[in-house]
């Protein structure tokens, strides 16, 4: 007999279970009980995976005792010869090296606040980070090295030539020897720990300001994910729990899925992360087959181009058989291509943000092959509702605003107090995203709130149309926009990027469309280009930029 997703959830979450569940205070918001109170506990944890291979880039491999062992010498240093104390800032700006994973940790463990800064910013923009944070110190690769010179800020070079005044990260480190301590700082899980910046798909990113608690459940939202699915689909939770998981990380460190779906998870796990230079299909699978893979973690965008590869079907990709994905919208057909392409594996969907630590919804398993539409059903720990302008909740059904609580949700915005009492209110977070909540809990985002196009009066939803035009085999990627118009106020316009060697005219496309989407929702406007779509690194499209290319506004 099967179980339904209450009785599975309780079955996880019970007294003297992993996922056990209690509340924080009389707050109403519950935890994971077992979670780890700060980064230090997480750390000092991971250390007992001993020579299990943790971080491994190209030719590399770092142990977990290797990364404990450098990462406390680091922030013995940071302490000692830099004066970094509780609640200064740390900076880092890098690829994923495994020099990141080690800044990352160290600055933690000194009981600082790490600042991961957007390796893809200019210099205007990592010194705005800089200069936004406070950052007492920076840690960064040699290609940022000379961006972030001009700062003052006393730098730490790895991977490159270190500018005049700065020092080399081998040379910081100095001699890592085997019975080395974490510098002693007293952390609660309240103390404020990461400051992430938010994407700015609209005006100047703002510091997400997270604290201990935040990090320290993250692992185990992402792993209460997966003992959801293996135990609705009838297997052993123990036995679901006790395989190693290789994971290939596809997106940047410096975004919170990767810091917290993919590392903080993996040092929790004991599993491996296989990081690369910068993403690139022919490498993925050629790491997938090599390191024998077993999940990939990044955007929609990644498993389609995988997929979309010349040379996809070259490579033996048996050992890979999970493909996570969240960040920005996923159309249901990339489900269809996985099952095709990829036929027994287990595809999951997830939503988060910036703001709620990455993930905090989640579809997988049966539930996604059933609703592949849906994003999935909230974390044990985080209670959702849906509201109107008014800030009223609706029912089942109705689409307005998402809003969430929980022990991911981040204290604020770092000194931005007006932007935090509007976002954070009564102890939810506004997402700014339109949803939608079926009979059985499930979600579905309907649309970004300002992404939406209003056309006469009408509300098109772009994320429908781009799953409707993802059905098209000739669309390799797509993005609705709103096109001002004197007296409907905006039309419906998309840009397109046509699979390689394929065509596609804007007649046939909206042929294609009719009796698939309402004839409003339909695109006017279509513009067809070879190159790839303007992303940040989340994955989302940046429509801002493309409205600003293509319509000048």
């Amino acid at each position: 007999m099967s179980l339904s997703h209450a009785q599975v959830q309780a079955q996880i979450t019970g007294p003297g279970q992993l996922f056990e569940v209690e509340e924080i205070g009389d707050t109403g918001v519950r935890t994971w009980k077992h979670a780890p109170a700060h980064f230090r506990a997480l750390l000092e944890m991971s250390r007992f995976h001993g020579d299990k291979v943790f971080l491994v880039y190209e030719d590399e491999h770092l142990t977990f005792e290797d990364h404990f062992r450098r990462a406390a010498t680091l922030a013995g240093r940071l302490v000692e010869e830099y004066g970094v104390r509780k609640g200064d800032r740390v900076a880092v700006a890098m690829r994923n090296y495994p020099e990141w994973v080690v800044s990352f940790s160290a600055a933690l463990a000194a009981g600082a606040i790490a600042v991961p800064l957007n390796a893809w910013w200019t210099e205007a923009e990592l010194a705005y980070g800089v200069r936004d944070s406070g950052a007492k110190v920076l840690i960064a690769d040699g290609e940022r090295a000379e961006r972030l010179a001009s700062t003052g800020v006393p730098l730490i070079v790895t991977r490159g030539e270190a500018p005049e005044g700065a020092r080399r990260f081998e040379d910081v480190l100095g001699e890592v020897v085997a019975d080395v301590k974490l510098p002693d700082v007293e952390l609660s899980p309240e103390d404020p720990a990461t400051i992430f910046y938010t994407s700015g798909t609209t005006g100047s990113p703002k510091g997400a300001l997270g604290s201990h608690r935040n990090l320290g459940q993250s692992p185990m939202t992402v792993s209460y994910g997966f003992m959801r699915a293996a135990t609705m689909s009838g297997k052993d939770p123990a036995a679901a729990a006790s395989v190693r998981r290789v994971t290939l990380l596809t997106v940047p460190l410096f975004h919170v899925t990767g810091c917290f779906s993919g590392l903080t998870t993996t040092m929790f796990s004991g599993g491996g992360l296989v990081l690369m230079y910068k993403w690139d299909p022919e490498q993925a699978l050629r790491l997938i087959e090599r390191e024998k893979i077993s999940t990939m973690i990044g955007v929609p965008t990644n498993a389609w181009q995988l997929m979309s590869h010349p040379d996809f079907g070259k490579y033996d990709l048996s050992s890979l058989t999970a493909l996570g994905y969240g960040g920005a919208p996923a159309p249901p057909k990339l489900l269809e291509r996985i099952t095709e392409n990829l036929p027994n594996r287990a595809p999951s969907n997830g939503y988060g943000m910036t703001e709620t630590t990455a993930l905090a919804i989640g579809n997988g398993g049966a539930d996604y092959q059933a609703k592949p539409d849906s994003i999935g059903l909230p974390s044990a720990v985080v209670d959702l509702r849906v509201v109107d302008p008014m800030g009223h909740e609706l029912p089942p059904g109705e689409v307005g605003e998402l809003c969430l609580r929980g022990p991911n949700v981040i204290m604020g915005y770092w000194n931005k107090p007006e932007a935090t009492a509007q976002t954070f209110v009564g102890g939810w977070l506004h997402t700014g995203d339109l949803a939608k909540i079926d009979d059985e809990g499930f979600v579905y985002i309907v649309d970004r709130a300002k992404d939406m196009v209003i056309r006469g009066g009408e509300n098109v939803y772009c994320a429908e149309v781009e799953a409707a035009l993802f059905e098209h085999p000739a669309v390799d990627d797509a993005a609705v926009i709103g096109v001002p118009h004197e007296e409907l106020g905006e039309e419906v316009g998309a840009v397109i990027r046509p699979a390689p060697g394929a065509s596609i005219t804007a007649e046939e496309l909206r042929s294609f469309l009719t009796g698939r989407i309402a004839k409003f929702k339909i695109p006017v406007h279509v513009w067809l280009r070879e190159g790839e779509l303007p992303r940040n690194p989340g994955g989302k499209i940046l429509k801002t930029h493309l409205r600003r290319e293509i319509l000048g506004t």
